[in-house]
Parts: structure tokens; C-alpha cells; sequence
């Protein structure tokens, strides 16, 4: 018998699928091979203090996964399976190239996972799936199932917040559901208040609502809450849209403290606030969300774009309280009846066993090293960005425009976004996002921003590249 020692703090998914994950990571690295006999359940159970049915579920598990066999009387043993033998998933089946994405900065996406164990997990996933594929392709009720919303209420305890399941709902993404509560909140020629550099989605939700929206002035903290209390006064506005987590464009992060004094202001004034929390799972130190100082006013928006990947088409919403509930449900199903099923089982299966948490920590690790090669490579202070944020936020400087900088950017393969598409009132400044993310690879990016330094280095006549 193999005399198996796991450490459970080595995984931060519940006990019995860190079990699962500890017998797979061992079998990888050589601490466990094929034919290891493991402890018996309730000898292990007794070795880690924990319950005899966790590591029931944990042995099972793992059994699912194909990495042991057990058989009564004799014990559990390690079948040495990994990868594509343990699912018969077809890891080594050609990918379609007519599916690859082309290449562009102008989205703003995570860096895409290239670990082939974690794509080997993520595909396993999928292959779990499949087996209700008939029933997952019948129409649910809207908001998610129960183990969906537990799969939810786990992942948004990640960033404090412990609402009451009736109040989750897993929504077909985070612009949908934006619409949505926009339509709740206001009508056609009412204002609503943002970031002057705001997200552009919002700008367009705002178009198609017929809303007014009015930009409310920044600093290096986000939104001025002089600003926001003077806008309260003189507008009236029936809400205010944030997104205070590693901004899209800038990048900034609102700290805890303004958050409460922009909170007390909503409070005082009775001004609903959307928390577009894109971005807030990825730092590991990011400030409470709004939903945590002000839950009676703020819808909470926890899309799973950036922190998993746009495909999914996902986001986890948080009502503010039971009696937005009935609402929301009926101008979500009236547009977009529920999100797709196949999407929200993965998503669950995910968040479940491990995978999620996996995806997350390659896409902190791989923003931060692309900040780092953006650090090495153009000069200090030229740019503004957060150390593990998907893009910087580029001011230009001598002579450059950033139509002239776009234009040249496009000539060589590179897409950038102007401040156009950001800015709520008055002038855009002369400045452009530029993204580090999705299909984009190392070795590509790096050409791209030692291209984008040399223009940098002089006026746009310098650099030109058209007569």
C-alpha cells in the first residue's frame, strides 16, 4: 500500500475534489504510478481529520477522471490514465482553422490558456458534460439551476459577497443583463451617470435605451465624488453605472475608500448603482466590491469573460434585493429567454472541480509577465496600466493623433482603439487603448510593441509608411 501523505492546502477547491486533484498531480509528477495501492478511505480520512464521506466522494472522484479503480475487498488503486486516455476525449484531434479568430489588439480579451495539462482539464470538462447533452439541450427555467447558483454563490464568494441564492442569477453575459437593468431603471430621456472614460458597451446601451448619459469627471481614483454629488443635485439620475475594478480603458482601480464615499453619496440621493465587475476576480487584493458597501442599492455584475473566456457568453448577477427580482426575470426572458444551458453546466463543472481556479491563476500569471514585457519596452511613464491588467491606456504625445497613431498601428497588423470610443463628454483626448490578450502570442506582441516604441520615439512624419 502506497503510504500516501496529501496535502489538501495545495488546492483551494472543496475537499473531496482536492482530493481528486491531489491524486492526478501526484500521478503527473511521480509521487504516485500506476498500480499504487492508495490508503484505505477511512484510514486517510483519519490521517487528514475530515469526514469519511468527503474522502468517499474525493476516491469516486477520481475514479470518474479515470485515474484510479477500485474494487471491493481489495482496495483502491492508481491506474496511471491521464490526458486523453482518461476521458477517451479527443485531445489529439485537429483543431478547425476556419475557427481561429485573426489576430487584433482592439479586443480587449485575457491571454488565452496554452498549459496543455489545463487544456487537457478544461476538455475533460467538456467531455463530463456531454453525458447530459440531451437534457442540457431542452429549455431551462431562467437564472440557472440550483447546482448552477451554488456553482455561482462560490464563485462570487471569492470577491466577499454571500447573498441569498433567490437574489443569483446566471445571466447569458454581462451586456444582456445591462440592458436589462438599464431598461428597469430608466426611461427614454432620462440621465444616467458613468465614467467620462467609460466602458463603450455602455455608451451603446445607453443609445439604444435612449437614454442621457452624463460623464462625471476622474482622477487617478476613478470618479470624483464632488463630481457625482453636484450631478446628483442638478440631473436627478436614476442610476450610476461603475466599473471599478482594473477599468476598461484606463486601467485604474477604485480604492476602498472612495468607493465608500461614492456608496454614502448613492446612499443619500437614492441613486442605484451597476458594479460591472468585469475585471474583479483577477487581482488577488482587489478592494471590497460595491455590492459589499452598499448591497441595497447595487446590482452586481460578475462576468465570466474576463476571468474564463467570451465564449461562454456568462455573467452571474446579483439583485439588490427580492423585490427587483420579478422584474429583472421578466425583461431578461422577454429578450433573451435563458442563457445556454450546454454553457452553464460547463461553467458549473468547472467552478467545481478546480478548472476555473486553474484558468484564472495562468491568466494573472500571464497578464502580469506581458505587463512586464510592456515595462521593458516602453519607457516608464509613457503609458498607464496595472501590473496584471489585459491592456494600457497609451496618451500620445509628439505630433501623434490618435487617428494618425491608428492608422499606422492598422498598416502593420496592429489594432488599437481610439479614445472616441470611451468618452462620454466634451473632447477625447489623444490616447488609445492598446490590448495584451487573446490569441495574441508572446513573440507576436513582442514585435508589436518594439514597433510601437520606434514610432513612439518621434513625430508621426518620422514613422510614416503611406505617400
Amino acid at each position: 500500500m502506497k503510504d500516501w501523505h496529501p496535502d489538501l492546502s495545495r488546492s483551494s477547491s472543496p475537499r473531496y475534489i482536492a482530493i481528486a486533484d491531489l491524486i492526478e498531480m501526484d500521478l503527473r509528477s511521480g509521487v504516485l504510478a500506476a498500480g499504487d495501492r492508495l490508503p484505505p478511505q477511512r484510514a486517510l480520512a483519519k490521517r487528514l481529520n475530515i469526514d469519511f464521506t468527503t474522502v468517499a466522494r474525493g476516491y469516486v472522484e477520481a475514479q470518474k477522471r479515470g485515474l484510479v479503480d477500485s474494487h471491493v475487498g481489495r482496495g483502491t488503486f492508481v491506474t496511471g490514465r491521464q490526458g486523453r486516455e482518461r476521458r477517451n476525449f479527443a485531445l489529439d484531434a485537429a483543431s478547425d482553422p476556419r475557427r481561429a479568430s485573426a489576430i487584433d489588439f482592439s479586443m480587449n480579451l485575457p491571454p488565452e490558456p496554452s498549459d496543455p495539462d489545463l487544456l487537457a482539464r478544461m476538455q475533460e470538462g467538456m467531455s463530463a458534460v456531454a453525458v447530459d447533452l440531451i437534457p442540457l439541450l431542452r429549455y431551462q427555467g431562467f437564472g440557472g439551476m440550483v447546482m448552477d447558483k451554488e456553482a455561482a454563490a462560490t464563485w462570487l464568494s471569492r470577491r466577499g459577497l454571500t447573498p441569498a441564492q433567490e437574489r443569483i442569477f446566471v445571466t447569458p453575459g454581462a451586456h444582456p443583463a445591462l440592458l436589462a437593468i438599464f431598461g428597469l431603471l430608466a426611461k427614454p430621456g432620462e440621465t444616467v451617470l458613468s465614467e467620462n472614460i467609460t466602458y463603450p458597451g455602455m455608451r451603446s446601451i445607453a443609445a439604444q435605451l435612449r437614454l442621457n448619459l452624463s460623464g462625471l469627471a476622474m482622477d487617478d481614483e476613478g470618479v470624483l465624488p464632488e463630481a457625482f454629488e453636484e450631478s446628483c443635485e442638478r440631473l436627478r439620475p436614476k442610476a450610476l453605472y461603475l466599473n471599478p475594478t482594473l477599468q476598461n480603458p484606463t486601467t485604474l482601480t477604485i480604492p476602498q475608500a472612495r468607493r465608500e464615499a461614492i456608496a454614502a453619496i448613492a446612499r443619500k440621493y437614492r441613486v442605484p448603482i451597476i458594479e460591472d465587475d468585469a475585471y474583479g476576480f483577477i487581482p488577488l487584493d482587489a478592494p471590497a466590491p460595491m455590492a459589499a458597501i452598499a448591497p441595497e442599492l447595487t446590482w452586481h455584475i460578475g462576468g465570466l469573460a474576463k476571468c474564463i473566456g467570451a465564449g461562454l457568453r456568462l455573467a452571474f448577477v446579483v439583485a439588490p434585493d427580492t423585490r427587483s427580482i420579478w422584474p429583472f426575470v421578466s425583461a431578461m426572458r422577454s429578450s433573451n429567454v435563458m442563457a445556454s444551458p450546454l454553457n452553464m453546466a460547463l461553467a458549473t463543472r468547472w467552478i467545481k472541480d478546480g478548472t476555473a481556479d486553474g484558468i484564472l491563476r495562468f491568466i494573472r500569471a500571464e497578464a502580469a509577465a506581458r505587463q512586464e514585457m510592456v515595462a521593458d519596452i516602453l519607457p516608464s511613464g509613457s503609458y498607464r496600466a496595472d501590473p496584471i491588467s489585459f491592456n494600457i491606456w497609451l496618451p500620445l504625445g509628439s505630433g501623434w493623433t490618435r487617428a494618425t497613431f491608428g492608422s499606422h498601428m492598422r498598416d502593420a497588423g496592429i489594432g488599437v482603439v481610439a479614445s472616441d470610443a470611451f468618452t462620454v463628454d466634451g473632447m477625447a483626448p489623444e490616447a488609445v487603448r492598446v490590448c495584451l490578450g487573446g490569441p495574441i502570442g508572446r513573440e507576436t506582441l513582442k514585435g508589436a510593441l518594439n514597433f510601437m516604441a520606434h514610432a513612439l520615439q518621434g513625430p508621426p512624419e518620422l514613422a510614416a509608411s503611406f505617400f
